[in-house]
């Protein structure tokens, strides 16, 4: 066994790996450039990009995730679909033979932090298979200072290995696939998929146990802030437009996708960003089209073109869900402390395809704190076989897949930082007006820009509103540099009745996926939603 790089003097003995050939330590950009190159796990495009390809996992196997049921965390877990519990000697078992498939194989370090604030901030440590996966974790974690890496001691390890493959009948798991979280030995398991999403959002769901317990809110959400000196956060599913709409070259970004709230302000969990590529506009999102032409970069599954290695961003033809991984600095106007004061404006970002949500509304407290634990959106017709009209889209706390405590704890804490700052929440609707997908129109994203905008300068302030009869939220009856015509969504339709079923139906939705909560909600909430009838 020998090493490369910065050696950290905690060895990977802590973690159970013996017997390894090469360990690269905590290797630069270029150098993990010339491991990837080298080992044929991806091709260099133009301007400098490395483009890889996952196989046949494009996207996270949210169904191959299992936490440890043990002692120490099995009374706060929120069990279920979410959370799969795997017993202790499963989980060793794979560990060990994981070990062992990677004795004798090179493996690739990063040690890094999670949480920008120092008070809250984690060490944690990537081993990895591929040098892909190394430079992946280096540009989306926040990377120590060289003094700072001899004496690293992590906090939480995850061990990385796409080309080991479960056992299913041996090892109680679902398929092949696998990432296990082990809150007691402060390890995470990830194997048989090459998707790097799987590194960033297992240690995203370890920072969403731990910080409640230190009282900071975990939040899956964008941030920037203001020359006021405010900051936003944005909340929203895949496709609402999170990350776009918070990559302003007005403003300031924090980061664009997961923060932690505490007594002091919000501060970014990573070191960098995850955005999706497919169809990306140097016009519309000229910020992060711009990390597709820069050294540094991964690209998953984007399309290159043979001849002239030139991308094609349009392509989907591997998967909808391209995706660029680069460090924060590729974005100009990008805080290089990851820290922002508490935000004065909270916006909850929705792709409503059923056509019936306003393009903008202010919440009361309790219905941020409803509409936080619901985290809507819809997936429009045709993007899944058998899909022919618009569904529903649920996920408590705009993140559900990542949260391994009850929803009802972060929302206390949300209303806990409601009150105690003042935070005006208002209600986004990045989707379709005046019909519902395949009818109507989607909000134009100059509009949402504007509405935004207003928002977050207090234009908004003071002007009147009128509350909507189904969703009960204050629909504002002007907003600058937007046509009055479409903020009432009932008057973009031809057939108001029509709206009214359309609109009652999916409030009926609300009511049906809220139902597995009201145990354990506060009945004020619980009344806050829309009304089915």
């Amino acid at each position: 066994m020998r090493d490369t790089g910065r050696p950290n003097e905690h060895s990977l003995d802590h973690h159970g790996l013996y017997n390894l050939n090469t360990i690269h330590w905590n290797l630069p950009t270029p150098a993990l450039y010339e491991q990837a190159l080298r080992a044929r796990e991806g091709v260099l495009s133009h301007l400098g990009p490395l483009v890889v390809r996952t196989g046949h996992h494009t996207g996270r196997s949210a169904n191959d995730k299992f936490v440890v049921e043990e002692t120490s965390s099995k009374d706060n877990i929120w069990w279920g679909e979410v959370n799969r519990p795997i017993d202790e000697a499963h989980f060793d078992l794979v560990h060990h033979r994981l070990a062992s498939y990677l004795q004798m194989k090179d493996v690739y370090v990063q040690d890094c932090y999670v949480g920008a604030d120092p008070n809250y901030r984690m060490p944690v440590r990537v081993v990895s298979e591929y040098a892909w996966h190394s430079l992946f974790a280096r540009n989306l974690f926040i990377q120590p200072e060289p003094d700072e890496l001899d004496g690293l001691v992590p906090e939480f390890t995850v061990i990385d290995a796409p080309r080991f493959h479960a056992i299913p009948s041996l090892d109680n798991t679902r398929t092949e696939t696998f990432i296990m979280l082990n809150f007691a030995k402060r390890l995470v398991l990830i194997g048989g998929t090459s998707y790097a999403g799987e590194i960033k959002k297992s240690l995203f769901t370890v920072m969403n146990y731990m910080m409640p317990f230190r009282d900071v809110l975990p939040m899956h959400c964008s941030a920037n802030i203001g020359p006021n000196g405010k900051s936003a956060l944005f909340f929203g599913l895949s496709g609402t437009g999170k990350t776009t709409l918070s990559a302003d070259a007005a403003r300031t970004l924090i980061g664009d996708d997961e923060h932690g709230w505490s007594y002091d302000g919000i501060f970014n969990f990573e070191g960098g960003c995850y955005a999706k590529m497919i169809r990306l506009s140097p016009t519309a999102e000229p910020e992060i089209h711009a990390t597709t032409r820069r050294f540094g970069t991964v690209l998953e599954n984007v399309t290159v073109r043979s001849e002239d290695r030139h991308l094609d961003l349009d392509d989907e033809s591997l998967t909808e869900n391209t995706r660029g991984a680069y460090h924060i600095s590729a974005i100009p106007n990008a805080s290089d402390t990851g820290l922002g004061g508490h935000p004065n404006a909270i916006l909850f970002l929705t792709c409503d395809a059923f056509g019936v949500l306003p393009p903008i509304a202010r919440l009361t407290p309790e219905q941020a704190m409803y509409h936080f634990i619901s985290g809507y959106t819809a997936r429009v017709a045709g993007t899944e076989k058998g899909v022919t009209e618009p569904s529903p889209v649920f996920s408590a706390c705009y993140g559900a897949p990542f949260m391994p405590l009850h929803p009802q704890r972060y929302a206390e804490l949300l209303g806990r930082r409601l009150a105690q700052h003042g935070t005006q929440v208002w209600m986004i609707n990045t989707g379709w007006s005046g019909g519902p997908y395949g009818v109507g129109e989607r909000i134009r994203i100059p509009h949402t820009r504007a509405m935004v905008n207003a928002v977050l300068d207090g234009k908004l302030d003071g002007v009147a509103t009128r509350t909507d009869p189904i969703f009960g939220v204050q629909i504002p009856e002007s907003c600058p540099d937007v046509p009055a015509g479409i903020l009432d969504p009932r008057s973009t339709w031809p057939d108001g009745a029509a709206y009214d079923a359309q609109a009652r139906k999916l409030a009926g939705m609300f009511a049906t996926n809220f139902a597995k909560f009201a145990d354990q909600v506060d009945a004020n909430i619980a009344a806050a939603g829309p009304r089915a009838s």
